[in-house]
């Protein structure tokens, strides 16, 4: 069953960000898993919201390739992280298994 990953990392800027998507490259060597990404950057921080087909597929992300780019970029702290089931998901491009 898919999941909704929904992240907030306070503090965290657009240009950290971009450095840790040049690092990881997801965009390029997508992740195992990995459905669907969207970002943003407000006042607060970062904010992000992913689907993955399982939630051990995001995990495997964030300990083999996340974790080391954020380290990498600098950042510091930790996210506020929450996974949820999917109960609909609807993006152009998205098939549903």
């Amino acid at each position: 069953m898919a999941v909704m990953m929904i992240m907030e990392w306070p503090g965290v800027t657009r240009e950290q960000y971009d450095s840790v998507c040049t690092i990881v490259d997801f965009e390029r060597d997508v992740p195992p898993g990995g459905l669907f990404h969207v970002a943003a950057v407000d006042a607060e921080g970062l904010r992000v919201t992913d689907v993955w087909e399982r939630a051990e597929d995001f995990q495997a992300f964030v300990e083999k390739r996340l974790m080391p780019g954020v380290q990498q970029a600098g950042i510091s702290g930790e996210p506020r992280v929450q996974i949820l089931p999917a109960i609909k998901v609807f993006a152009p491009g998205y098939v549903a298994k």
